[in-house]
This record gives C-alpha cells, sequence and structure tokens, in this order.
C-alpha cells in the first residue's frame, strides 16, 4: 500500500470498528511498528484519530467525512433497519424531503415501492434510484454539487427548498449530541439542513448509534430542533435515558441479526 492508502485503511477500519490496536494494524497491512506509528501520527496531526494506550481510535472531533461509496458499507444493517422504520412515518399524498446520506437512501429503497408521494432530495444517487419509478414524483434540488457526497449544496439549493413545503423532512449527519446538536465538518451543507429544517412540518433525524458523541465544526442545530430522532438500540441506556430527559422522541430500532 502506498501512505495514502494506509492512511485511508485505517480512517475507515476505525469509522466501522472505532478503535483498533497498532499490533492488529501490522498484521492488516503487513507493515512494520514504525510504519503504523508514523501513519497514526499523521493522522493524530490532521485531527482524524486520537492515539491510545496500544492503538488509534476515531476522534470526536470530526474533521471529515468518508466519501458516499465507503459511508455505504458501514453499519449497513443499522441503515437498513433505521429506514425500513422511518417510512412507517410516511403518510399517503405527503411531500417528502430526502438529506443526502446512506441511510436516507435506504428510505428511498422503500419509498420506491410507495404511491402518491413527492420526494425532494439533494443526493445524486437517491435521486438515479427512484428515477425509473413512475408513480413518485421526484424534484432534486440542484445546487453546488459535492462530488464526494453525491449531492448537491450550497446557496442555489437552500434556496429551492425555503421555498417548498415539505411534510416530512429525514436529516442525515455524521455526528450529533446533546451538547453539540446536529453538526458537520462542512460548512456548504449547514444551509441546505437549516433551510428544510424552517420548512419542514416534521423533521426527523436518521443516524446509527455510531455517529453519537461525534462533532463537526459547524453546528446545524440543537436536538430540540428536531421532532423524532430513529436510531439503532445500540445507544447505551443512559444516552437513551438523557435524550428523553430532555423532551426529545427517541425511536430506538432494534437490529435484526442474519
Amino acid at each position: 500500500m502506498l501512505p495514502s492508502e494506509r492512511r485511508d485503511f485505517i480512517y475507515r477500519y476505525i469509522h466501522e470498528y472505532h478503535t483498533i490496536s497498532i499490533s492488529a494494524l501490522v498484521e492488516l497491512m503487513n507493515v512494520s511498528h514504525m510504519t503504523v506509528r508514523r501513519d497514526i501520527r499523521t493522522l493524530e496531526e490532521e485531527g482524524k484519530v486520537i492515539s491510545v494506550s496500544g492503538g488509534v481510535q476515531l476522534s470526536d472531533a470530526l474533521r471529515q467525512e468518508l466519501p458516499w461509496n465507503e459511508k455505504a458499507r458501514l453499519n449497513h444493517r443499522h441503515k437498513r433497519e433505521i429506514g425500513r422504520y422511518a417510512v412507517s412515518m410516511v403518510e399517503d399524498g405527503q411531500v417528502v424531503y430526502l438529506d443526502a446520506g446512506t441511510t436516507t437512501f435506504e428510505i428511498a429503497r422503500v419509498l420506491a415501492e410507495r404511491f402518491n408521494l413527492t420526494i425532494i432530495t439533494n443526493d445524486f444517487s437517491i435521486t438515479q434510484y427512484l428515477m425509473n419509478k413512475p408513480q413518485l414524483s421526484l424534484f432534486h434540488t440542484g445546487g453546488q454539487v459535492d462530488k464526494r457526497n453525491h449531492s448537491c449544496v450550497g446557496r442555489t439549493a437552500a434556496m429551492l427548498l425555503r421555498s417548498l413545503n415539505v411534510d416530512i423532512a429525514f436529516i442525515s449527519t455524521s455526528s450529533w449530541d446533546l451538547e453539540h446538536g446536529v453538526s458537520t465538518p462542512h460548512e456548504e451543507k449547514v444551509l441546505v439542513k437549516q433551510a428544510v429544517l424552517k420548512t419542514a412540518r416534521r423533521r426527523v433525524l436518521v443516524s446509527d448509534s455510531s455517529k453519537y458523541g461525534k462533532y463537526g465544526m459547524f453546528r446545524v442545530c440543537p436536538l430540540s430542533s428536531l421532532d423524532d430522532i430513529v436510531c439503532d438500540s445500540q445507544l447505551s441506556p443512559e444516552i437513551q435515558q438523557q435524550l428523553r430527559e430532555h423532551n426529545l422522541i427517541l425511536h430506538s430500532v432494534n437490529i435484526h441479526t442474519q
């Protein structure tokens, strides 16, 4: 592997498994301890990871998101079950917004079999998936293209959303918790999310539990701006209790093993 490929591998791995030992990385990548430590030091300097005793884990301060294709492979079963649950909130005839993301893509997969819905999204992958579903009315926001995340962001996308009335919006995020609310490391995403939060009658955060406790530089909204949170049941009981003590409606989705 090239140095950049090794660092990408480490970053992807801890996104999925949260922590890993140096000895395990040595074995997985077939390199020396010194090489692994050098890669970890570079990732630390970039603010992506932090060293722990004998290993490395993801930094709570999220500096960068993984590309869409890589995120789609992480926690896929959790995202699929969250998506299936979220669809139960959608009523016939509604205008539904699907934020860009791999969890909202799972919602789109189920909504593709529904009728009499209008779908709005800033996600190109969702748009492509729903393109051949004639029973659905489909809108894309347009705007500045974020190639890494297969979506549109920025003022143009936000402008369209501010001109619409949305019945229910499913909001995605790479980071959220009680202290920092919903956040993102990318400023361009903030305008889009905030625009739809203002125009939607019902605002639903959909996220797997691995993203809880992380935070990006740019704050989208406090959790109190949301009507519902749909997450898998692997949030700790303490966190679930804290969320409910703040009068947040948490839908905890059981993940079926296969």
